[in-house]
């Protein structure tokens, strides 16, 4: 530790201050170090920090020097263009994006294998742009839109300049084959056109006033996610910005269940995360979900046509060149807590039936949309018991994988969520934001061996917390909570990119506690808590979660193949980086 800046001595010793160097300070400075490193031991990811490898220990090393050189040159006040302030290490998402993906740090991460994906919604992961130009070239396909009734001329003291016109809501339809026979292709944005009414999707985007066709993607992506703005305004409060992010779900379904674009779909979003190091995902999706087939109008009257479309495209993709290796990926059937409890019953029981169709597919049943006004599980117990005697009945496993927790509240009935979703035996808790309140709860997790599904960007976007700095997840490690970390929604919540990468760096730049060891040890755990087994009763999953590698069958065999690209991983950082950010004597595994 530094001692005083020089010139202080004459007056330190005439005032009789101590220094650094004195027994009894050392003393001091030594017993501290011994409280900070007894704390540690109770971290949960101290176990795979003492399993490190020399050579991983070096590379934890080398990151943390990487951390601490930009946190001066790319988020100091020095660092070119930061003068003015404004810029700083853990800043909001939306700000720090695009200045976080030219980083050194965000190399290393986008190369690390991140493991397993267990909390993503699959329609909001889907690239945007890519839906809406793929929707509006698609043959046969229409859209539809409600103007809003403002002026939509932009005039100044020397000109009038077509503007594009405010569009409160856009919706996508297949129309059929015949579809460009429709007349009045241009009348969406004529005086004439009834709000609603379905058009050819082409006409209609290249007649749009002011931009045509690329303006149109740009208004319809802008009705698909939360805007940089929207993330950032958290003195609206939770209420506001969750109507955005439900309405963004609406335009995307009327998109995304056509079977050409759902098949291409599938396909890109399991290629763009295992590009990313992704090796099985678990994605949440709402069923029973409206799905066409190739070439009709007419909805499934159930979900089988979808599942099926689902399981080719993932089958195909681990077949290719481009998906070898690629461990799988399951469904978690969703129910959405806003319905009424005949709607959730009939859900209930079309996912029994899914699952006695589908084995492999469907491994567990939750719960989503706001906690806050949705029913809570307390209020949805006796159907819940109902579907669990059921499962019974029918000899099918489909655990609980609960959202809980993702609230403000202090023991508000939102809060409460998280003793019922432990009561009720989940297996995982979605974001918990909430469950570093509860000293007892947190005491159960660990005993039951339930993990967290954390989403850092996702609990910020939708403000609950201000940013990364302030999120609650390195108190849940400091108490040896097991977590993972997912995205959740990417392409709506701003992520730009489909992955895990935004998540992660996030938290290795915004956490001290962190560092790489313990970036390591949440990807672990994302493999050592996914569903590979899908039949596996609560003993027989409790078991194999606390063995791990040391144990057999899919999730032992899973661990250890995650534990070797780890050591593959560790050794390219140190052969990349060692020169210029090795041989330092501290290191960040410890």
């Amino acid at each position: 530790m530094a001692d005083t800046k020089e010139g202080d001595e004459a007056w330190r010793k005439e005032l009789g201050i101590p220094s650094f160097e004195d027994g009894f300070i050392q003393k001091y400075l030594d017993s501290r170090d011994a409280l900070i490193d007894q704390e540690k031991t109770n971290r949960s990811d101290q176990q795979f920090r003492a399993s490190l490898t020399p050579l991983a220990k070096e590379a934890c090393s080398i990151v943390a020097h990487i951390r601490q050189e930009e946190r001066k040159t790319t988020w100091g006040g020095q660092a070119p263009g930061n003068q003015d302030g404004g810029v700083y290490p853990g800043m909001m998402f939306g700000l720090a994006r695009e200045k976080m993906e030219q980083t050194k740090l965000w190399r290393i991460v986008s190369k690390m294998p991140k493991g397993a994906l267990l909390h993503a919604h699959f329609d909001a992961m889907i690239d945007l742009d890519w839906l809406v130009e793929t929707s509006i070239d698609l043959p046969g396909m229409g859209v539809a839109v409600w103007p809003s009734k403002v002026d939509d001329t932009i005039s100044s003291a020397t000109t009038s300049i077509t503007a594009p016109p405010p569009v409160a809501k856009v919706k996508f339809q297949y129309l059929g084959s015949n579809a460009s026979d429709i007349p009045g292709n241009a009348a969406a944005w004529t005086d004439d056109y009834v709000p609603g009414t379905y058009l050819p999707a082409p006409a209609v985007a290249d007649n749009f006033p002011g931009g045509g066709r690329e303006q149109f993607v740009r208004m319809c992506v802008s009705k698909c996610g939360i805007s940089v703005e929207d993330s950032l305004n958290h003195h609206l409060g939770l209420n506001d910005v969750w109507l955005k992010f439900a309405a963004c779900f609406e335009v995307i379904g009327s998109m995304l269940p056509y079977e050409p674009i759902y098949r291409a779909g599938v396909r890109r979003i399991l290629t763009q995360l295992y590009q990313d190091g992704v090796t099985w995902v678990e994605f949440r999706n709402v069923l029973p979900y409206p799905f066409y087939k190739e070439g009709s109008t007419e909805k499934e009257s159930d979900p089988v046509a979808m599942l099926d479309t689902f399981s080719d495209e993932l089958e195909k993709f681990k077949a290719s060149e481009e998906g070898r290796g690629f461990g799988g990926a399951r469904i978690i059937w969703s129910l959405l807590r806003f319905q009424d409890k005949k709607t959730i019953i009939d859900s209930m029981t079309q996912c029994i039936e899914m699952k006695l169709e589908f084995p492999e597919l469907i491994c567990g049943i939750d719960l989503v949309g706001q906690e806050d006004n949705g029913q809570t599980l307390v209020e949805l117990t006796p159907e819940l018991f109902w579907f669990r005697k059921r499962c019974v009945e029918e000899g099918v496993e489909i655990p609980f994988f609960f959202h809980a927790g993702e609230c403000l509240g202090d023991g508000d009935e939102t809060d409460d969520n998280l003793f019922d979703a432990i009561l009720l035996g989940t297996r995982r808790l979605g974001h918990a934001f909430s469950l570093y309140k509860h000293p007892l709860l947190i005491e159960q997790v660990k005993q039951k061996s339930i993990m967290i599904e954390c989403c850092p960007i996702s609990n910020e976007v939708l403000r609950l917390t201000s940013s990364v700095m302030a999120h609650p997840l390195p108190a849940l490690l400091a108490r040896g909570v097991s977590c993972s970390l997912s995205n959740d929604d990417p392409a709506i919540l701003g992520h730009g990119k489909n992955g895990l990468t935004h998540d992660f760096w996030q938290a290795l730049q915004g956490w001290e506690n962190l560092g790489l060891a313990g970036l390591g040890s949440l990807a672990e755990n994302s493999v050592r808590f996914a569903a590979y087994e899908p039949d596996q009763n609560t003993k027989e999953w409790t078991h194999d979660t606390k063995v791990g590698l040391h144990g057999t069958g899919i999730r032992a065999e899973s661990m250890r193949q995650w534990n070797q690209a780890w050591n593959e991983f560790c050794e390219w950082i140190v052969k990349e980086y060692a020169v210029e950010f090795g041989g330092f004597d501290d290191d960040d595994s410890e």
